[in-house]
This record gives C-alpha cells, structure tokens and sequence, in this order.
C-alpha cells in the first residue's frame, strides 16, 4: 500500500530533475501511504547513495532537504510508506541501504521469509538498524551485488535484483538503486503493482501512473513475477530468470496532471463527490452503438459464453463490495439469474461453489486490491470467468481478468472512494443491462428506456450538490458531538446505508452502524436512546408503496424512544416530512437507480463531520487508499 516511483535520466545531465520528479511523485502518490517518506539519488563518481529520509507526512521530507541539501543527480526513487512491518519512524523510514552503502532499495509489500533471511545474515556479521523486512531485502541484495561483480568483474544490479526476487517469498515490488550503476533504475514486481513510464531521454517507474503522468503519458505494463531496467535511453524487461519479455502492453494515460490537483477545491474528497456527476457521464459514454444497443467493446467474452451463464459471483472489498450490493438487485431484477456478493478476502477460504458458467465479477477502484486479485485467481483457476470492473490501466486485476469494464472516473486522490462507488454501480448496470440484452431478458425498448434513465442521472445528481449541501452541513454541525450513529435502509437503500455508515467511520472517527431497515426489531432498536442519530434511506412511495411504507414505520420506531433522524427521499414525498427531524431531499428517478442519488448527501455528511471536526478528510488515519497486502 506504499508509493513508489523512480527516475532514470542521462549520465552526462547530473541535476535536480531526478529529486524533483521523485518529490513530485511522491505528492501525487501520498494517498498510498503516510507514514513516513524518503528519497535516494545516485550520480557518477558517488562513494555511497545519497539517501534523507522522515516519518510523517510528505512535508516533513521535504523540510529535512531543505535542512540538508540533496545533491545533483542522474537516477533516484522515492516512498511513501503505509506501515505493514515496523512502526513508522524515521529509521524504519524508506529507502533502506546495503551493508556497504552503495545500494539503496525500496519496497511495496510483505516479505513473508524476512525472519529467515534476517537469521542467516545475522549469522554472517550483518547488522540491522530497523524492524522492516524491507532493510532484509536491502542487505541481501548488497551482498548477492557483491557476490556477482566477484562472478562477473563487474556490478550487475539488473542481475542482482533477478537474483533477489528469487529469494524473496509473499508480495512486493522492489525498486533499487547503486551508486555503481548511476545510469540506472531497476525494479521487480510479484503480487504488487508497477508501472512504467516511457519518456523521452528519460524513463519512470510508479506504482500507479499517477508518480509520472505530468511528465509523460505514456505507459507500459509490466506483468507478474517480471524485472524491468530503465534508463534515459530505454527499457529492458525479463522474468525473473532473465529471460527478456518481448511482448509489452502500452498504453495512453487518459487523464490529465492537472486532474489530480485539487483545483481550488479544500480537499480532494470535495473535489471528487463534485465530480460524481462527470464519473456517471464519463462512464456512460461510448458504451452504445448506432442503434443505440449497448455495445461493451471493453468487454472480450464472447455473447455465446455471456448466454450460458447461470450465476454471477461479485467479489470485492469496503466501498466496491457496497456497489456489488446495488449491482445484486439491479442485475437479478433484469437478467433472472442470482447474484452473490461476496467479500473478497473471504470468498477464497470457504471454498465457494464456481463452474465454467459462473461468471465472477471483481470490482477495485485500483485494480491491485490484494484480496481481491487473490479471489480472482482462484476463481479462474476453478474454470470461471472473470470480469473486472476497474478504474486503472495498467493495473494487476484488469490484465488477469478475462474482460474489463473501465469506469473512466479519472484519478481519485482521497482515501475515501465517493466517485469511485457512483461509477462503479453504473458499470455494474451497464454489465445487467448488457447481459439482458444477450440473454433477452428485457425488450430492447426497456433496455433503450433504462440507459435512457441512466443518462439523465449526472443533472439530477448536480441537483442534490446544489440544493442540499447547506442542508446536509447544517445538520453535521448539530450532529457533531454525536457517540455515534445508526444508518437504515431497505432493498438497494441498504447497501447506501452500509456505505453512508462507512464512510463516517473512515473519515470523521465516528462509531457508526449501517443494517436493513428491518433487522431493527431483531437487536439494533436496543441502541436508540433519546437524541441518538439516526439515518434512513427512504424509498420512494411511487410504485414501492409497501416498501416505503415499511421504511416510515422504521422512522417512527425509532421517533418514539428519542432518536434523531435524518433521512433521505424523494422530493414530493408526502409521508417523511411528517416524521423525519431533517430531509435531504433528492430528484425522482427509478427506484434502483436511486443509489446514484442517494449517496451522495451521505457523502457530503461525513466531509462536513470531519471538516468541523478539524480532521483531514483526504488522509484517514490508519488507512490508505489501495490495499496491495492481503
């Protein structure tokens, strides 16, 4: 979950550039973690690496080089850490130095046979500053580099680093650096992300796009278990046993620096839940023919194999496994066959029930959520197809996935998802909408109907932004000395509930609980007491009648013993008024459309909690925003 990057320039240019494009990565690359962050450069005629390194946030570097000058340089990587071994401290800090230091390494992930390779070096003389597995890694490879310049005459950390890999047993990506070999950057991914970024007399390395998209756009894959070298003049890459790669994905990023820049906004999270709107838009576009049929070119499986499917599998995590949720009773309403949702890091380990005609559909905003990349493997290797529903190129879940649906909702920076969730239910609707289609579950005027439906969204959501907003802070303001909250809601206003509750939890540190409406005489009602907060999804009474009815005795329930409540329905609702202490209200629009509506107040609520609350909205604590351990 930690931010990488690195920067390979010309020999005969020793300058900042290699400092400023890492520090500059590194800010676009915090979100990953920020704990602590640190930088290291290599230049010709350096006896050692050039390493400064801070606990704490990105600042902090940032002050120590000011303190202490960084010098000139031809090649350097850079990290943002997400503590999984070692506390965050400056000596657990990355980047980590060999024995000599003449080497200089960084690292994504968890080194599962640290301890053991600790032991022995321990054994050997080593000695350890810190309690990461990453300092592991670091003194291994300076001693293989020795042991290879002994073989070969001459330093080899492309070798060196294959070598390592080999060694190294869970999941990583490693970038390293010696002084040696100044020209250079090496790196080495197994279950972790990287990214290559193809320049012009100079080349980058990011574990998203994101580390280098201001200085180029174009991007090259780099697969499972591969080694890549960079340098200004070009890009080597092989296995891990040196075999070379040949066949390489590129690709165009399609999106813009200036997107992952807050543009006047406070935070990132207020940006990003402005920019529901465009999410919804941008995902919709392009996915129709003349005819206006819905036409999935993303999507490489052929109609016959979506025909025989007879059971679809939803497997993700936190936010994404929310929209599964919505995509449950959307998909089982228009194509009849059932839809399971299940989180992704438990799907693996109760030996879940696939065949060649279950069709398994993984959804992460990144792409390189470990859990669900597991999941997914284990699916296809029990012969099911899998379906990626991603907002990343490049990133590990797409490329071992049979098909992919991008949701194009350009980069999002805050930890908390907001346009992420919105786009992703509406890629689940389009792969519904699409498999009715196929299967001819649904006329086609229904299905012309229903995108119709799904166009119209981005204004309505445009109109709770703009009609709601004072409402929905207003109300946080009162709210803001809450214990904690309740969150109820009934058929796809549940899994609105489920998220509203989390993204209360994530960002303002508020004990929060999301349930069905009606699991609240089954226990949750124990926890009303007078002035308890509570949050209702109300559906709306237009052909729902029963439904919405069932929701407003909820509301009543919980009016009785003193609760506060808080809901949210449709405007011209004649019922809620009556009951509800506050309403935020949202446009009409079909019933299981309405998350893309629905969701969107909960999201300002918890950005206004915090806001008043003098958090940071953008970095939660503890938590980062793509989960690449499992």
């Amino acid at each position: 979950m930690c931010g990488i990057v690195g920067y390979a320039g010309s020999l005969s240019a020793v300058c900042h550039r290699p400092l400023e494009v890492c520090l500059q990565g590194l800010g676009r690359l915090e979100y990953r973690g920020y704990d602590s962050a640190g930088v290291a450069l290599v230049a010709p005629g350096m006896e050692q690496v050039a390493v400064r390194k801070k606990a704490g946030r990105l600042d902090n570097l940032m002050a120590e080089i000011d303190a202490r000058p960084m010098p000139e340089a031809t090649a350097g990587i850079g990290h943002t850490r997400w503590a999984t071994n070692g506390e965050p401290s400056d000596v657990n800090a990355h980047p980590h130095r060999s024995g000599d230091g003449r080497i200089a390494l960084i690292h994504n992930g968890i080194i599962e046979n640290a301890s053991r390779l600790k032991f022995d070096l321990e054994a050997e003389g080593y000695v350890f500053d810190s309690s990461t597995d990453s300092e592991v890694a670091a003194k291994l490879l300076g001693k293989i580099a020795d042991q290879v310049i002994r073989e070969n005459g001459a330093p080899d950390l492309f070798l060196a680093v294959r070598r390592l890999a080999l060694m190294l047993e869970g999941a990583f990506t490693i970038l390293a650096v010696d002084c040696r070999q100044p020209g250079i950057v090496v790196g080495a991914r197994h279950d972790s992300p990287l990214v290559v970024g193809l320049g012009d007399g100079e080349n980058f390395l990011g574990s998203d796009v994101a580390a280098f998209v201001a200085h180029t756009k174009r991007a090259m894959e780099l697969g499972q278990d591969q080694v890549v070298c960079i340098s200004a003049g070009g890009v080597e890459v092989t296995d891990f046993h040196g075999n070379q790669v040949q066949a390489r994905n590129t690709f165009t990023v399609d999106w813009d620096a200036s997107q992952a820049e807050k543009g006047g906004w406070d935070s990132f999270m207020d940006k990003e839940i402005h920019e529901d709107p465009a999410a919804v838009a941008d995902t919709l576009r392009g996915r129709y023919d003349v005819n206006g049929d819905l036409d999935l070119d993303e999507v490489h499986i052929s109609p016959d194999v979506f025909r025989q499917i007879d059971k679809i599998i939803v497997i993700a995590c936190g936010t994404a496994s929310y929209a599964g949720l919505v995509a449950k009773y959307a998909i089982e309403h228009w194509v009849r066959i059932p839809v399971e949702v299940e989180l992704a890091h438990e799907f693996r380990y109760r030996d879940p029930i696939l065949t060649p005609r279950t069709l398994v559909v993984a959804i992460s905003q990144s792409g390189e959520t470990m859990d669900t990349l597991m999941a997914l493997r284990h699916a296809r290797e029990q012969g099911s197809r899998v379906l990626a529903i991603c907002n990343t190129r490049g990133s590990s879940i797409p490329r071992e996935s049979d098909a992919v649906l991008y949701t194009h909702a350009g980069p999002e920076i805050a930890v908390a998802s907001t346009k992420a969730f919105v786009a992703q239910i509406v890629a689940t609707y389009l792969l519904g909408l699409y498999l009715a289609q196929v299967k001819g579950t649904m006329y086609r005027d229904e299905i012309h109907q229903m995108v119709d439906s799904l166009k119209a969204m981005p204004p309505k959501i445009q109109q709770v932004l703009d009609t709601q907003s004072e409402t929905v802070r207003r109300t946080a303001a009162r709210m803001l000395e809450a214990r904690s909250f309740l969150f109820l809601g009934r058929h796809v206003g549940y899994p609105v509930a489920l998220e509203g509750a989390l993204k209360l939890k994530e960002i303002a540190y508020t004990f929060t609980e999301g349930f069905a409406a009606g699991e609240l005489k089954h226990g949750p009602i124990a926890l009303v007491e007078p002035g308890e907060p509570v949050v209702i999804i109300v559906p709306s009474s237009r052909g729902r009648d029963i439904l919405h009815n069932k929701v407003i005795s909820a509301i009543e329930e919980v009016k009785a013993r003193g609760a506060y409540t808080i809901a949210v329905a449709e405007e011209g609702d004649p019922d809620v008024g009556r009951y509800a202490d506050v309403v935020f209200w949202r446009p009409q629009c079909p019933t299981l459309l309405s998350p893309l509506v629905d969701v969107v107040p909960l999201q300002l609520f918890a950005l206004d909690m915090a806001e008043l609350k003098g958090l940071d909205v953008d970095k939660p604590r503890n938590l980062a925003k793509s989960v690449t351990v499992e």
